[in-house]
């Protein structure tokens, strides 16, 4: 080989070489993130809430069913336990039979579009497109949802304080199966770092789909003028909400109470649809990254960095590929790939130690590989995740009384 060939060949295995640590930063940095970001909490954290407000806002309460109307009464029933007086609820049943739904409060406003919506923002915006008066605020509930008595007041706290939007905590419902133990696991994890800590160190919580309020007049600038199909409208929400300029708050005493997913089926299915969304919208991240560093703003910059984070069973597999490569590589780097999943490890057990949880999800952690296992068969069906169905079916009823006399 003459010179000129060396020189290429040097070339190449050096751009190789920098493209297979830059891929392994680009996922590695998942690890140590969250440890990152609590010790960053740590630092930054202010004790308490906002003052309670002294008024009562007026709200839209938007609880938008598919199909399925078997726990819209429970959902209902939890609502009017509300220790709040100014709200009327709108129950959008799309593709629905009504005609089991009778509520004696006026209040509740049953809503049967004539035609199939399917999708979240279309039920929102029907309800929207026949509110009763001008709600100033509005909260999306799911059918399967039970709403804690304070969580209005709750929500206020953050409106008085002057924020747009609010998350609030969503809690499990049920944890009657290993999945579902495991989802509430998951869901633990996620709110802690990507909700409590997020907002606390000056960035925007992520929203989770349901248990969000906003000013009425922000949710209809951000989404009115759009038609989204499919699941993930609360990641158009939240990115068209912080490229505004607007902080996402999260509250973890305004709770709602979530249905966990019981079954193997039933996971594949609602996670082939949670990643067929990150697949689609996690190019917000960058516009937000660019936006963030040009307007020299935090908030924007770090919710970016999240948005571009794949779903945590993504990372930890191909986490564990570059660590098994490096064997035959480099014994240093697969010395960090260990340093990150023990870093990882204990941003988990934080979480949990953070949620306090029913005993029974610890012992469901030794399911977590089979927990992986199916959502991995959920990656093979993201192309077709909208088309399997257009909202997880839930079959499972309890009171917020239950709940809480269990806890």
């Amino acid at each position: 080989m003459n010179i000129n060939g060396e020189i290429k060949a040097g070339m190449i295995a050096i751009i190789l070489k920098c493209l297979w640590i830059l891929l392994q930063i680009i996922i590695g940095y998942n690890l140590f993130f969250p440890v990152f970001l609590f010790v960053l909490y740590i630092v930054t954290k202010k004790s308490g809430s906002p003052a309670k407000a002294n008024i009562e806002y007026d709200y839209a309460i938007i609880l938008t069913a598919y199909e399925q109307t078997d726990t819209i009464p429970a959902a209902v029933a939890s609502i009017l336990q509300l220790n709040y007086s100014n709200y009327i609820i709108y129950v959008v049943a799309d593709k629905c039979d009504v005609s089991g739904l009778r509520f004696e409060d006026k209040r509740v406003v049953v809503l049967r579009p004539p035609e199939t919506l399917a999708g979240n923002t279309r039920s929102h915006f029907y309800a929207i497109h026949n509110f009763e008066r001008d709600h100033e605020l509005l909260i999306i509930i799911d059918s399967d949802n039970l709403v804690d008595p304070e969580c209005l007041n709750e929500l206020n706290r953050y409106f008085y304080k002057g924020y747009a939007a609010v998350q609030g905590l969503r809690k499990a419902k049920n944890l009657d199966t290993m999945y579902a133990c495991l989802d509430a696991a998951r869901d633990m994890y996620y709110h802690f770092y990507d909700g409590e800590v997020l907002f606390a160190v000056g960035s925007s919580a992520t929203l989770a789909g349901s248990g969000m309020a906003f000013k009425t007049s922000l949710y209809r600038e951000c989404l009115e003028h759009r038609d989204i199909t499919g699941a993930g409208f609360d990641k158009v929400l939240q990115y068209e909400i912080v490229s505004r300029g607007y902080r996402i708050a999260f509250t973890e005493h305004a709770q709602v109470y979530d249905e966990k997913t019981t079954g193997a089926d039933q996971l594949v299915k609602q996670r082939a649809r949670w990643i067929n969304t990150w697949f689609r919208y996690f190019k917000f991240g960058f516009s937000l990254i660019a936006g963030g560093v040009f307007k020299m703003d935090w908030n924007r910059f770090l919710f970016g960095v999240i948005l571009l984070r794949p779903p945590l069973f993504i990372f930890l597999i191909l986490s564990v590929m570059f660590t098994v490569a490096n064997i035959w590589i480099s014994i240093t780097a697969m010395i960090v790939w260990l340093s990150g999943f023990a870093c990882f490890i204990v941003g988990f057990a934080i979480a949990l130690l953070h949620a306090k949880p029913d005993k029974v999800i610890y012992r469901s952690l030794w399911g977590i590989p089979k927990f992986i296992f199916f959502q991995v068969l959920s990656l093979l069906k993201i192309r077709k995740a909208n088309k399997i169905s257009v909202a997880t079916r839930h079959s499972y009823t309890r009171s917020v009384n239950d709940i809480n006399s269990k806890e």
